[in-house]
């Protein structure tokens, strides 16, 4: 897309989402050092009513609605244009891909070679952790693949596949609650993701409704969100929080739909206060540098996060500063938690953004 295409409030959206994901996992990621290596938790699971904090920060939602508004006017254009199917998917999905590809084989070679070399059992699960934020990109690759048969089915049966997606949702629910059916709700990441991806084709028509329709989805997806986390059949939570009974993420639940509802219509009554600050020129040249650098940042940030606790490990007699209960001292070390893996992630963006298929990641 070139800049007089883009919609300056999407790229907005998208650059913080991503933004808000790499400061919670910076910010809040707590670290057990256990025989098998790091286990991660959040201090959710010591002030259990920080959950509706979640409500707010957990915006993964937001970017798959962003993405699917994006890429079905970016295929609209290049059919009108006479591009392939094939061509499309492929341009779009290999600039995903390879800089993803190339930090997997990156960490998978590190990981042999330490595991060779140091003979120690936790580095494949330190793999694991640094790697594991990517599972929302593998997703997103599977919609961008179906992107096609989706703009198929949103032209023949229009809103109807939300309600067919919502329906799959809740009765997948509702055999893992029930029936006890856990290998079902996998099923989930196909219909939540897929449906929220398959909300932003109706966008513009959103964005039409106005403020009433925005407040209309706000507050009926927020009453959701209430009646089914009161019920409790559903955590609070839209992060995963160990002791939990069950994940709303992991895999996604039918809250998660109603997250998606909530924030929508947030988003949409946030809308006129930021476009008038989009047109002021700082704000547009802030915007342009988050929006270019925002998927290069997520996909480094948790190498760098590595990075840095590598040097508080080895630094610190091999101790984690953070392997306690948060404290009004932890609480304080906030800032430099961001700060140490934002010095180690970047370096690994100004080296890689420099290779011009990581500059046109920026750009999906």
């Amino acid at each position: 897309m070139t800049t007089k295409e883009r919609e300056p409030y999407l790229d907005f959206l998208r650059a913080v989402s991503l933004i808000v994901v790499v400061l919670w996992h910076w910010a809040f990621t707590i670290l057990h050092w256990t025989p098998t290596g790091p286990q991660p938790t959040n201090p959710l699971a010591y002030f259990r009513g920080l959950w509706v904090l979640t409500w707010f920060l957990q915006v993964l939602p937001v970017f798959f609605y962003v993405g699917g508004s994006v890429h079905l006017a970016s295929w609209q254009r290049a059919r009108a244009g006479g591009q392939s199917r094939r061509s499309y998917v492929w341009h779009h999905v290999k600039e995903l891909v390879t800089p993803a590809g190339v930090l997997i084989l990156f960490w998978a070679a590190l990981g042999v070679v330490l595991t060779q070399t140091l003979g120690v059992r936790w580095v494949g699960g330190a793999v694991l952790l640094v790697l594991s934020p990517l599972w929302f990109l593998a997703v997103y690759v599977g919609l961008l693949l179906l992107l096609p048969v989706m703009a198929w089915l949103h032209e023949r049966f229009d809103v109807l596949v939300l309600v067919w997606l919502g329906g799959v949702a809740l009765l997948v629910d509702v055999l893992r609650l029930r029936f006890g059916w856990t290998e079902a709700s996998w099923v989930n990441v196909a219909a939540v993701w897929g449906l929220a991806y398959q909300a932003g084709f109706f966008h513009h028509r959103i964005v039409e409704a106005g403020r009433r329709g925005a407040a209309v989805l706000m507050w009926a997806g927020l009453f959701a969100l209430a009646g089914l986390v009161l019920s409790g059949l559903y955590p609070g939570s839209m992060v995963g929080v160990p002791g939990e009974r069950i994940s709303n993420m992991s895999p996604p639940t039918f809250v998660i739909v109603a997250l998606l509802v909530f924030q929508i219509g947030l988003c949409e009554l946030l809308r006129p206060a930021v476009e008038r600050r989009l047109a002021k020129p700082r704000w547009q040249r802030t915007t342009a540098v988050f929006t270019r650098y925002a998927l290069p940042l997520f996909l480094f940030h948790t190498t760098g996060m590595a990075l840095a606790r590598a040097v508080v490990y080895f630094g610190f007699d091999r101790q984690l500063a953070d392997d306690r209960a948060p404290d009004w001292i932890w609480w304080a070390e906030r800032p430099l938690a961001i700060l140490g893996p934002l010095l180690f992630t970047v370096p690994l963006i100004v080296f890689f953004g420099r290779r011009q298929a990581l500059h046109r990641v920026a750009d999906h």
